[in-house]
């Protein structure tokens, strides 16, 4: 009941501040495991049969990238080499000129070094690079290069996950981008967004349509007591528009336990199961038929014990109002949340009158939100209108088959591996 503007919503200077901006019930308004270079043993066999020094790399030198004297390279920038059949990276160390390292990754693919952290603008470093073929023999090969100085146009993102925080099972990586993201560049994009999870999950990367958010998500909800790992590594990655990503955005976060809610128009009726057990049936009222709830799956966004709808902006001089509201949770952008309605409880169960809000008893909801986090999926059916993409995070609301469309790279029928 009730809506909200959604002024302040998107991201504020888009680090994304805790708390969205409210705005109500009522129409819709759309508005990895991580793997290190590996140390060479402390000698490797030549083909003589004799023990050689890893030091003194035989072969001709690798040939890097970027190329030695490369000059305006992005600070997103990685290290690869150009590999002789059956080789593998064994070592990558990368150092500014004044001696400092850089500590990185290497992709699960090998196909490059990715440093833990952006590069500096304007600053010079040296990459060194050794290989070792299936024969024991190494190469090296070493490149000095020059990172471009700071753009003056960058993209702004956000990240909805924050360190030392637990979510419910159905919690999205939800990132946001401003202005969104072309589909030509989403590749590239998606290349530097690195998830992890402990214990492993497979997962994708799903657009939302204008490209200005993207979910990550597993074929099923998280397995209560996951981490998650998430390193959106956007700084210095160039767009073709010009813009380059703004920084990039670090958080680990644990899920916790199960926590599910479903509601059937049908009956009325909110199932609530907690670890896959029915804990409590609780009698709603839903939206009426000219203002309806959306069929769909959502998740908590936000929770507010006590706030106001003001809907005084409406169009409609029916649905303006503005009221004092308990309990509330927000499920969309548009403005439905479970919230107390002592107004229609002598109904619920039996009457749909809200403007598109499920109500519940002053009781219900008040237990309701000591029970809930932020990221808890309800799954609403049966009513008149469906959750339109992108209205909330909606990561849930389509079947894994139709999420993976919505990937800017192939994803494997069971979901990805983490990229590092």
């Amino acid at each position: 009941m009730g809506r909200f503007t959604r002024a302040g919503a998107v991201v504020g200077a888009l680090a994304l501040a805790a708390s969205l901006a409210l705005t109500g019930c009522g129409d819709d308004q759309q508005k990895p495991s991580f793997v290190d270079g590996a140390t060479p043993g402390s000698s490797v066999a030549a083909a003589s049969g004799g023990p050689i020094d890893p030091s003194t790399p035989a072969g001709p030198p690798l040939a890097l990238s970027p190329a030695n004297g490369a000059k305006n390279r992005p600070v997103s920038t990685e290290i690869s080499a150009e590999l002789p059949d059956g080789g593998k990276v064994s070592q990558v160390t990368l150092a500014s000129a004044d001696g400092a390292k850089v500590q990185g990754k290497l992709r699960t693919d090998g196909s490059s070094w990715v440093p833990n952290s952006p590069l500096k603008y304007g600053t010079t470093y040296t990459a060194t690079v050794t290989s070792t073929g299936k024969d024991g023999e190494t190469r090296e090969g070493t490149s000095t290069f020059t990172t471009m100085k700071k753009p003056k146009s960058t993209i702004g993102s956000g990240l909805y996950l924050f360190d030392d925080k637990t979510y419910g099972v159905a919690m999205p990586v939800v990132v946001e981008f401003h202005p969104g993201i072309p589909k030509k560049d989403r590749a590239a994009l998606q290349k530097r967004m690195f998830v992890r999870t402990d214990p492993p999950q497979p997962g994708a990367w799903h657009w939302v349509g204008n490209g200005s958010q993207a979910y990550y998500r597993a074929p099923e909800y998280w397995k209560p007591g996951t981490t998650l790992t998430v390193r959106i590594a956007l700084a210095g990655v160039p767009l073709s528009n010009g813009r380059y990503g703004d920084v990039d955005r670090k958080a680990t976060a644990k899920i916790g336990g199960s926590f599910v809610m479903k509601v059937d128009n049908a009956t009325k009726q909110m199932t609530v199961y907690e670890n896959g057990k029915v804990i409590r049936t609780l009698p709603v009222s839903l939206g009426k038929r000219s203002t309806p709830s959306s069929s769909g799956t959502m998740v908590v966004m936000e929770k507010k014990e006590k706030t106001v709808f003001d809907t005084r902006d409406d169009p409609d001089p029916a649905n303006r109002y503005v009221t004092d509201i308990e309990f509330a949770q927000r499920l969309t952008w548009g403005g439905e949340y479970i919230h107390a309605a002592p107004w229609s409880e002598h109904v619920q169960g039996r009457q749909n009158v809200s403007h598109g809000c499920v109500n519940v008893s002053m009781a219900n909801a008040r237990w309701l939100f000591s029970k809930t986090k932020i990221g808890d999926p309800i799954t609403i059916k049966g009513t008149e209108r469906r959750l339109t993409a992108g209205n909330g995070w909606t990561a849930w609301s389509l079947s894994w088959s139709d999420f993976i469309k919505g990937s800017a790279l192939p994803v494997p029928k069971g979901g990805a591996g983490p990229l590092l």
